[in-house]
């Protein structure tokens, strides 16, 4: 009799406990609150072009990979970007030289004839999320005008410290990405003026 009086009063527990709400996904940009550049009050007097940024395999995943020792790294189920990390390193690096710049990126769209256009292309070498600790980005690059064989060849690595918890690290990685997209856009700035840039 006590035992069924105790399995009565278990058997509900465990029901409700086979139903709780599994824990939420949460997605995060880095581009996502950037603000939109202000659009050029006239036509561009040069445009960039920013092809597809490649990244290292182990960031070919939305899930976020976080370094947790050394040597060891966590793949995280619930913490996630909210498109590849090539798109949102790409978009991000976007957002920033465009703006910076005041000019368009015109990646596989049409411009002016005769427009002077910058490629910038870009390959990510580490790309590393560290919570508590730092976000850094490690990127390869090159701009050259569009036609030209001239081409300026640079290495950017930017590491920000990062307080405790996901928005921190993300925050981080922001700060990182604009830094590497300063350096892009004062090496267009300097080709567009006719200088010699150097990295």
């Amino acid at each position: 009799m006590m035992r069924a009086f105790a399995m009565a009063m278990v058997l509900p527990v465990l029901v409700l406990a086979g139903c709780a709400t599994p824990p939420p996904e949460h997605f995060y940009s880095l581009s996502n609150g950037m603000g939109v550049p202000a659009a050029p009050a006239v036509r561009a007097a040069y445009y960039i072009e920013l092809p597809a940024v490649t990244v290292p395999q182990q960031l070919t995943r939305a899930q976020m990979l976080v370094t947790t020792g050394e040597g060891r790294m966590d793949l995280l189920e619930l913490e996630r970007w909210s498109s590849l990390p090539a798109a949102e390193i790409g978009q991000a690096l976007s957002l920033a030289i465009s703006g910076e710049l005041g000019t368009i990126d015109a990646f596989r769209t049409p411009v002016p004839e005769k427009a002077p256009v910058y490629r910038i292309s870009t390959s990510v070498q580490r790309f590393e999320s560290a919570p508590g600790k730092y976000a850094l980005i490690d990127a390869v690059w090159s701009v050259r005008l569009v036609g030209s064989t001239q081409v300026l060849t640079c290495r950017s690595v930017a590491q920000e410290t990062v307080g405790a918890g996901y928005d921190e690290l993300v925050a981080g990685h922001r700060r990182a990405v604009a830094r590497v997209g300063a350096d892009m856009s004062k090496a267009v700035r300097a080709l567009a003026a006719g200088g010699t840039p150097t990295c």
